[in-house]
């Protein structure tokens, strides 16, 4: 089986789950928040009546198809509640956070970016991770340039994209080009996944190193190439409720959602990794 047959039979099996996720949760919404009851957050939220207002998610950019699927599911299951998302590089996010910008949770696509909001006192509790994420190598459609492994990346002629050594898919990307011994000069250096896999969808560059999910969200815009030293590189995401949330009580619910089973089928079903 070629590549592309592999690609293609990939992406109708993660948009059958996508869709069976989905389901999952519209039959969710109608069973009295059975699952929420499984947390103290989420019984807190439930003594305080009906929840309603403006819920401010920070996100890695990574998690933007999925969050915004679950910030709807939300909507619908909380009428009254809306939820405000604001997806970037985790370090950008971070930095925003610690500088006093308005947010009720924090989603981030590593524990070190994390830990700079942890360590300014921004967050409410210890973070906890709900999902893993690793690395694949998007290329053009059809793959013109052969690429094969992370090794071929480092051909001459080759435009390849990396995330910024600062963002979380920057720093795994490092860590799995060290793990190969190899070393790779990018044709530009972008602040999040989104902006270095929108290169290659708009011909800009040959090729880039970002997220499984990402290929995954894209679809035929590009095709996904797997490498092993991708397994040196997972990154753990944690969420958090931020210390100065406005609306703390739809924060924890939305918490909820997230770690719930429903919520990770529809984070699975994008290609992330349990925790």
């Amino acid at each position: 089986m070629t590549r592309t047959a592999r690609r293609n039979r990939r992406t109708l099996q993660v948009a059958g789950a996508g869709a069976a996720a989905l389901l999952a949760l519209s039959a969710c919404s109608s069973s009295d928040d059975a699952s929420s009851t499984t947390s103290d957050s989420s019984a807190s939220a439930s003594s305080s009546g009906k929840l309603s207002g403006e819920v401010t998610v920070f996100a890695a950019a990574s998690l933007k198809e999925s969050f915004t699927t679950l910030g709807k599911e939300f909507e619908k299951q909380h009428p009254g509640t809306k939820v405000t998302f604001s997806f970037g590089g985790s370090d950008s996010l971070a930095a925003s956070i610690t500088g006093g910008a308005p947010a009720d949770v924090f989603a981030s696509a590593s524990p070190k970016t994390m830990k700079i909001v942890t360590d300014a006192g921004d967050a409410s509790g210890t973070p906890s991770t709900f999902v893993r994420n690793e690395l694949e190598i998007a290329t053009l459609p059809g793959n013109p340039a052969k690429i094969a492994s992370l090794k071929d990346l480092t051909k001459s002629g080759l435009k390849v994209v990396l995330c910024d050594k600062e963002v979380p898919c920057g720093t795994a990307a490092q860590k799995a080009l060290e793990a190969s011994d190899l070393k790779l000069t990018p044709v530009s250096y972008e602040q999040d996944v989104k902006a270095a896999l929108t290169k290659v969808e708009l011909k800009e560059a040959d090729a880039a190193v970002v997220y499984k999910t990402d290929v995954h969200a894209a679809g035929d815009k590009v095709e996904g190439v797997e490498f092993p030293e991708s397994d040196d590189a997972i990154n753990d995401y944690p969420i958090t409720l931020l210390k100065d949330a406005q609306n703390a009580e739809a924060a924890k619910a939305f918490i909820t959602l997230v770690q719930s089973a429903e919520g990770r089928q529809v984070l699975t079903a994008a290609g992330f990794l349990k925790p």
